[in-house]
C-alpha cells in the first residue's frame, strides 16, 4: 500500500518538475524574444540626408537670398574667414562658389553639443546633385547625387486649348507636352494642334525626395492630330533606342548636310568676326559658303516658307524655312529666288528655293546659312542629323513583337470624355 503512495507522489513530483520547467522554457522564449525584438529595434537604418544620418547632428535648412554670398552664411554659422578663404582657394577645382545662386537650398549640419559647431556644409546644385563641404581640419569638398526613383505612369486626354495648359490644369507634369513634341518633331507641328487633338501615352515619372523632377523615358505614344493616329514606339535597334511608328518607319527626317553643292566655307560660326564691310567685329551666327554666283541654293529639308523679303543693310534677298516646330533654317545674300517660293509655300527636301549672289552686306556671292533651334541660333556644322533608317528587316520580328505589347497597354488606357487624367500604373 506505501509503496504504491509513493509511487504516486513520485509521480506527481515528476509532473510538477516538467510543469516548472515548461514554464521556465516559455518564460525563456518570450525574454529571448523580447531580446530579439530589442536587437531588431536597435539595428534599424538610420535616416540619412545627403549621406549623413540626421539624429546624430543639428541640421539648418536654408534658402541662398539675393546677393548672398557663401561666406556669409558660413561666418553667419561660426566659421572663422581664415578656414572660408581655405575653402573658397579649395573648392576651385571642384567648383566655384562664385558660381552659388539664389533660390538653391543648402544644409548646414552642427555637432549636437552645446557648442553646435559647424562640420558640414551642403549646397543643392540641382535637385539631384549637391556639393558637400567639410568643415573639419580635412577641409574636403565633393560632390554626391540624391538617389532618383523611376514610376511608370500614363496619361490621356483631350486638348481644348493647348497641350501645355491641358497638362497644367490637370495636375500632369507639363514637361511632358515639351517631350512629346520633341518625340513627334518631325510629323506634327506642335504650334498646329488643335481643339479635340487627343493623346494617350505610356512614360516614366522621376523622383527626388518624393518630389516629381520630370519626365524619364516615353515608351509609347498614340496621338491623333487632326483625326489621324500617329504613333510612336520606343524600339532598341543594335544599341541605339530611337522612336518607330506602327509599320516600323523612323519619326526622324535628316537634314542635307548642306545647303549647295560644290563649295566651300568662307566663314565659320563665330561670336566675334571681323564683318568684311563694316570693317567691326560682331557676332556671325551662320556659316558662309563660297560659291559662283547663280549656283543653286537647295532647303536642306521639307518645311513651310515662313519668310521672302530683302534687307538693303543686311542678308539682301533671303529665305526662312521652318521646319518643325524645333528648327528653322535661313538662305541669305541671294541673288534670286527659286520657282514657287513665297510665303507660306510647302518646301520638300532639296527643292532650290534660291540662288547664290551678292545682295545685301556682301563682299562677293556666297550663301550665308543659318539654322535656329527652339528659336536660338546654333553652329550649322555641329547640327546632329536624327537617324532615318527604318527597323532593319533582322530586328523587325522583334519589333513588331515588341508594338503589340505596348500597343495593347496603350489601349487599355480608355479615352474618358473631354479631361485630362494621369494615372498611376
Amino acid at each position: 500500500m506505501w509503496k504504491i503512495v509513493r509511487l504516486i507522489l513520485s509521480g506527481i513530483g515528476i509532473l510538477f518538475v516538467l510543469f516548472l520547467f515548461s514554464c521556465k522554457t516559455k518564460t525563456s522564449k518570450k525574454a529571448t524574444e523580447k531580446i530579439v525584438q530589442a536587437t531588431k529595434v536597435e539595428k534599424e537604418e538610420p535616416v540619412l540626408k545627403y549621406g549623413f544620418p540626421v539624429d546624430s547632428f543639428s541640421v539648418k535648412y536654408g534658402h541662398i537670398k539675393n546677393n548672398q554670398y557663401l561666406s556669409q552664411i558660413l561666418n553667419n554659422c561660426g566659421v572663422s574667414m581664415a578656414i572660408i578663404d581655405k575653402i573658397a582657394r579649395k573648392s576651385k577645382a571642384v567648383f566655384d562658389v562664385r558660381k552659388i545662386k539664389s533660390g538653391k537650398s543648402y544644409a548646414v549640419f552642427s555637432s549636437l553639443d552645446s557648442l553646435h559647431q559647424p562640420k558640414y556644409f551642403v549646397y543643392e546644385n540641382s535637385p539631384v546633385e549637391y556639393t558637400v563641404f567639410e568643415l573639419s581640419d580635412t577641409l574636403g569638398i565633393y560632390q554626391g547625387h540624391k538617389k532618383i526613383e523611376t514610376k511608370l505612369r500614363s496619361a490621356r486626354g483631350v486638348v481644348e486649348t493647348s497641350l501645355w495648359n491641358a497638362m497644367v490644369d490637370n495636375q500632369v507634369s507639363p514637361v511632358l507636352a515639351l517631350e512629346l513634341s520633341d518625340v513627334f518633331a518631325w510629323t506634327i507641328d506642335f504650334f498646329a494642334i488643335q481643339k479635340g487633338d487627343r493623346f494617350r501615352v505610356i512614360y516614366e515619372e522621376q523622383f527626388v525626395d518624393s518630389v516629381s523632377i520630370g519626365v524619364g523615358k516615353i515608351y509609347a505614344v498614340e496621338f491623333d492630330h487632326y483625326g489621324t493616329p500617329n504613333y510612336a514606339f520606343l524600339f532598341d535597334q543594335d544599341e541605339r533606342a530611337d522612336y518607330f511608328d506602327d509599320k516600323g518607319q523612323s519619326l526622324r527626317k535628316a537634314f542635307l548636310k548642306a545647303p549647295l553643292k560644290y563649295s566651300r566655307i568662307s566663314s565659320y560660326f563665330s561670336n566675334s568676326r571681323l564683318h568684311p564691310v563694316l570693317r567691326i567685329r560682331r557676332p556671325h551666327h551662320g556659316v558662309d559658303y563660297a560659291a559662283p554666283k547663280g549656283t543653286p541654293v537647295m532647303s536642306i529639308g521639307d518645311g513651310t516658307v515662313i519668310a521672302r523679303a530683302y534687307q538693303p543693310r543686311g542678308g539682301g534677298n533671303y529665305v526662312k524655312i521652318k521646319h518643325n516646330s524645333v528648327y528653322t533654317t535661313t538662305y541669305m545674300h541671294l541673288s534670286a529666288f527659286g520657282k514657287g517660293i513665297h510665303t507660306g509655300a510647302r518646301i520638300k527636301q532639296g527643292q532650290v528655293i534660291g540662288y547664290v549672289g551678292a545682295t545685301g552686306l556682301a563682299t562677293g556671292p556666297h550663301l550665308d546659312f543659318r539654322i535656329a533651334k527652339n528659336g536660338r541660333l546654333v553652329d550649322p556644322l555641329k547640327v546632329k542629323a536624327p537617324p532615318v533608317e527604318p527597323v532593319r528587316k533582322g530586328n523587325m520580328e522583334r519589333y513588331i513583337a515588341h508594338k503589340d505589347s505596348l500597343l495593347n497597354e496603350l489601349q487599355k488606357i480608355e479615352w474618358k470624355g473631354e479631361e485630362l487624367i494621369a494615372e498611376k500604373r
